[in-house]
């Protein structure tokens, strides 16, 4: 009896406040944004942890289980995920080893950081300040929240659409420190991106529905953390190259 009661009330909770929920959750996002994009981009896993923990508590109270928020299957998820993960490790190491495709790498950004900000990127900042959050936020807690009223396709497109405005910054940031990016207009190149990464999210949250929030997540990180250590290994391979024209 107890226990039909409360499921009766997280029913009710779910018809009455997901506009509440949506708009609370939608408010977290858009100042975890700002500060890992503008004002404290070195405290992004704090931002981001912080935040992911907010998404939960605001999921959880307007009835969602972990479950529904893609917190299942993780055997499954690391088999997919880790799967898809060696594949891009496999990408990145082909590329780099092929003097057509090694220049794509050298990205200045990431070769312009020292040793230990390399791995603090590629072991903190992105899996913690970057992935934990978006996967959290954008495949698991909106479209949950989303579908309370939407299909779930529609859900899927409407939380992966504000993951593609969610990187709106990130593109201006990139527009003023990569010259040959901003050659296109700023405009073209936000909305590319915004395009992009709306496609890529639909792409996730396909990865989410087959092998829960772990899929995809595994997946995020092997693209951004090895593209760190794929940059100093095109570096390093160019250094070999250039000395050995120089022996001869």
């Amino acid at each position: 009896m107890a226990h039909a009661m409360a499921s009766g009330q997280a029913r009710r909770r779910r018809v009455q406040r997901p506009g509440a929920a949506l708009g609370a959750a939608v408010g977290v996002l858009a100042v975890a944004n700002v500060l890992n994009n503008t004002v404290a981009r070195r405290y992004a896993p704090l931002t981001s942890a912080v935040a992911t923990g907010a998404l939960l508590l605001i999921a959880r109270q307007a009835g969602s289980g972990a479950r529904d928020l893609g917190f299942a299957t993780p055997a499954r998820g690391a088999l997919i995920g880790g799967g898809l993960a060696a594949a891009v490790a496999a990408g990145y190491t082909a590329g780099v080893l092929l003097p057509p495709t090694r220049r794509l790498f050298l990205d200045e950004r990431a070769l312009a950081l020292t040793r230990a900000r390399l791995f603090e990127e590629a072991l903190l900042q992105v899996p913690v300040g970057t992935v934990l959050l978006e996967e959290v936020a954008f495949r698991g807690v909106l479209p949950e929240l989303f579908g309370y009223s939407l299909k779930p396709r529609a859900a899927s497109v409407a939380s992966n659409a504000l993951f593609g405005l969610w990187h709106v910054l990130p593109a201006l940031d990139m527009a003023r420190a990569n010259p040959a990016a901003a050659r296109a207009g700023t405009p073209r190149l936000v909305a590319g991106t915004v395009a992009t990464t709306t496609l890529v999210g639909l792409g996730f949250h396909e990865l989410r529905r087959r092998g829960g929030l772990l899929a995809p997540a595994l997946l995020h990180i092997a693209t951004n953390s090895l593209g760190f250590l794929a940059a100093r290994g095109a570096r390093r391979m160019n250094a070999r190259r250039l000395l050995k024209r120089s022996a001869r």
